[in-house]
């Protein structure tokens, strides 16, 4: 996805009448930070970047605990399963054919981390939606998957969800991870308004546009893309680079943490180009 960004209205330190302008920030929402118990999170996705996401959300969990904090309990939707294509980009070796990824990555981080997490077989999609509803409330969803009609599925999904306004796992952040051969990008939307607090320092802002909402008509026309798998790591890898997705699930993850560790973000998401190593962050 390609996207120019206007960053005229960026804050430059050394304009003294730029100083006097609050910054504008997300506040995480307080039932997060406060949690009594583990916080249910839905990692969508278990191949390139899922792979890696999975990995470094054991290492959130890890040092959230490691903080005083409940911790995170995650469920892994993936239905695909291992190739010889997946070897060597994605976080599978060669005892693992055949299996399901989403089986094979969760039962690897339970037994390294110790943690209790979940693997589902299927797909998060509006077909699984009606009978399974209870297993796919959480309050953080993420997604890496590689089609734009599979983001307004899961979009759909997570508006029913939200709209039944259960107490216990609200649905609130949706964090979504893309990308083509040498470039993607990270985008953070609310799926509710976060009630924010009074600041005198910052502009609080309650909501976050999701993907499909502030890229719905760009996610359209790159939907002619090629996404019929690889038969090896050399197809593969004409395909996506092979730090592309390693890069990204890092920095965002990035911004996962700060959600948990700041208490706040000044940033909704970035676009990264690995080819010229240039990143630009998207302002809340």
């Amino acid at each position: 996805m390609k996207q120019t960004l206007n960053t005229s209205n960026t804050l430059n330190p050394f304009n003294t009448s730029a100083q006097t302008h609050k910054e504008r920030v997300h506040f995480t929402d307080t039932a997060l930070l406060n949690a009594t118990n583990p916080i249910k999170v839905h990692l969508i996705g278990a191949g390139g970047t899922g792979s890696q996401v999975a990995t470094a959300l054991a290492r959130i969990n890890h040092a959230l605990v490691a903080l005083g904090h409940a911790g995170l309990s995650v469920t892994l939707w993936d239905n695909d399963l291992v190739s010889p294509a997946n070897l060597g980009r994605q976080l599978f070796s060669a005892c693992e054919l055949g299996i399901y990824k989403s089986t094979a990555l969760i039962s690897r981080i339970n037994r390294f981390f110790g943690t209790d997490w979940r693997a589902q077989t299927q797909l998060f999609s509006t077909e699984t939606f009606p009978s399974e509803e209870e297993i796919m409330r959480g309050s953080i969803y993420l997604s890496c998957v590689d089609s734009a009609k599979t983001r307004f599925d899961i979009g759909e999904v997570l508006t029913h969800l939200e709209r039944a306004h259960h107490y216990h796992n609200n649905p609130k952040y949706w964090l979504d991870f893309g990308n083509s051969t040498h470039s993607g990008q990270v985008i953070l939307g609310t799926l509710q308004a976060i009630e924010q607090p009074h600041s005198d320092t910052f502009i609080p802002i309650d909501t976050l546009p999701t993907v499909t909402q502030a890229f719905g008509e760009l996610l359209t026309q790159s939907e002619h893309n090629d996404n019929t798998p690889s038969c090896s790591l050399a197809e593969a890898l004409t395909k996506q680079d092979l730090f592309i997705n390693a890069t990204l699930s890092q920095m965002g993850s990035t911004l996962l943490w700060n959600l948990f560790r700041e208490g706040l973000t000044p940033y909704r998401g970035f676009f990264l180009n690995l080819k010229d190593f240039r990143t630009q962050p998207l302002a809340v």
